[in-house]
This record gives C-alpha cells, structure tokens and sequence, in this order.
C-alpha cells in the first residue's frame, strides 16, 4: 500500500513480569516458579510468548508494512524471556536480535531493545546504572537504564530505554527517584560528540507526561512529546483503580522533525490498543487484558498496551 511505504514503527512494552519458570537464587523470583506463589508453569510461560510475539507483530501495521523496527521492552527477566518470544511462530521469521544486559534489579527484571537487523545497526550498547540511595544511606538497587548507539537505514541514532522507579511507595514520596532519573539521561546525552543528537527516550516511567521528572527532560529544550495529547481521562497506556495513566511514553528529539534526505521524520505516535488485549466484559471492561491480578491467573497479555511511533524514512 503506497502511504506505508518508508513508514517505520517503533515501539515501547512493558511486558508485566515476564519471568522464565526457572529460580534464580540471586534475584527474588520464586513466586514465579512452577511450584511458587503464582504456579508459573511451562504451559503459561510459552502462552504468554506467543501472546507478547502477536502483540509486538502487529503494532502499527495499519501505517507501515514492517513489523516495528525497534521495540523497547520492560519487565523481561533474561535472555531465555527474550528468546522464546523471538523463535514463536509469529516472529521466528523476523530478522529481529536484542540488545539485553542483566540490572541489578532485586526482583530480576529488566530493560531491553529488540530491534529488526535489516534495518537497524548496533554501533555501541550500554547500561547506565542509577545511583539511588534509601533511607539509610545504603545503595537502592533499582533498573539499570539501557543506551543504545545504531544506525536506523543510514541515520545515527541514541535510544534509551527506561523503566524508572515505581510509585509503590507513593508517588511523592519516590518522585526524586524519577527526577534523579531523567537527570541520568540528560547527563549521558550531554556526553554525546554530535551537536544535535538524535534521540530517542522510551520507557515506562512511571510517571505522566506533566510529572516533574519528564518535565525535566522538556526543560532541556531539545526534546518533544508527541504522546502528551494522548492522556486522557478515557484513554491511556494503563488503569489503576479506575484512573488512566500514561506512564509508557517515547520522547523524540526536535531532529526528527526535518526532512532532510537520508533522515527520520516524525508523522505520528499512538497507544496500540486493540480489542484483544483489553477486558472485554465486566467492570474493567476495556482496561488492558493483563496476565495477573494479584495471584489470580487471567492468562492475559500485559497490564499496560503498548506504545508507538510512526517515522518516515526520507528518500
């Protein structure tokens, strides 16, 4: 179809607990285990891969003839999470890799970019650890952010992927947790050699696009976000007691709005909210279709939709 071509996605999922069946000593995982508090099992281990894998294969697909280029990740556990989703039937055909480190994370749970490798070129990978310290002044071990350097076609780009501390404990009272975050970030971006960068920060942050923390990041006038107009009180990427929030979002950096031969320019970002992965009946009716709620096994897809943003390649 002509308007999709040189139309490129790229996305952001937070893929809600997604753990092997496997018990790892060093992290606090046994609830997910087959003989732990949420009887993870092989069975549902490969469901939920399969489900993630047609979620991820259809994002955006009514604007580009592509699968996503890109796809930011949250709350995988590891590499073998990674893989099962990758080797499904509705991917294993998909030039796709990962870029994955393991975060000191207590629960395990990580951050990672699987990107499209017809597409997309790694040129340099890092974690950012973010510093934190709790109450008594010990380290508060929390994700690692996840900086990737490729070439997107022929294009130089920075992504960031980021789940930033959760509001557990109140959202005012963890709030400089997310400040410190969004700190982190511009600081490694002023470390960058290129004059105007292009950037891209994704994640789930645990906060809303008006949240002082990725106000932070606006207040450095290099960036825009094109997911601020869609909050709403009836839409957003995720529901909590009945309130919409818009936590997962992907910041782009004003480059992406030229159109300049060989360059990236924007044209648009949504929520990938289909039928399938919302309730389809009862008082949550139209809330994300999630795999939990509490220990009660749904057998859904994920506590939050997906996000995205749609580029076109200028030829």
């Amino acid at each position: 179809m002509k308007h999709k071509e040189n139309n490129f996605v790229i996305a952001f999922y937070n893929l809600e607990n997604f753990f092997d069946t496997h018990d790892d000593p060093h992290t606090l995982d046994d609830d997910f285990t087959p003989s732990g508090r949420k009887e993870w099992s092989e069975s549902r281990f490969r469901k939920k891969s399969k489900k993630l894998a047609r979620t991820i294969s259809l994002i955006g697909g009514e604007y580009s003839s592509e699968v996503p280029v890109l796809v930011g990740v949250a709350e995988v556990e590891n590499e073998l999470a990674l893989d099962s989703i990758l080797h499904t039937k509705s991917l294993e055909e998909v030039n796709y890799d990962y870029v994955h480190f393991e975060s000191p994370d207590e629960r395990g749970i990580d951050t990672a970019l699987i990107y499209h490798k017809s597409h997309f070129e790694v040129l340099d990978a890092e974690t950012i650890p973010l510093m934190l310290t709790n109450g008594n002044g010990d380290r508060d071990y929390t994700r690692d952010i996840l900086y990737v350097h490729g070439k997107l076609h022929q294009e130089e780009i920075h992504v960031f992927v980021n789940h930033w501390p959760s509001r557990r404990d109140g959202s005012d009272e963890t709030k400089h947790k997310r400040i410190k975050a969004a700190e982190t970030v511009l600081a490694k971006i002023e470390t960058l050699p290129e004059e105007n960068p292009n950037c891209i920060v994704m994640g789930d942050f645990n906060d809303d696009p008006n949240s002082e923390s990725i106000q932070r990041i606006m207040a450095s006038e290099q960036f825009v976000n094109p997911m601020q107009q869609l909050l709403s009180p009836k839409s957003g990427s995720a529901n909590y007691k009945g309130q919409w929030s818009l936590f997962d979002q992907i910041i782009i950096s004003h480059s992406f709005l030229n159109f300049e031969k060989g360059t990236h320019s924007f044209k648009k970002a949504k929520i990938f909210a289909p039928k399938f992965l919302k309730e389809w009946k009862g008082k949550y009716k139209g809330n994300p279709f999630r795999t939990f709620v509490g220990k009660k096994y749904l057998g859904g897809y994920s506590d939050h939709f997906p996000v995205y943003i749609v580029l076109r390649e200028n030829r």
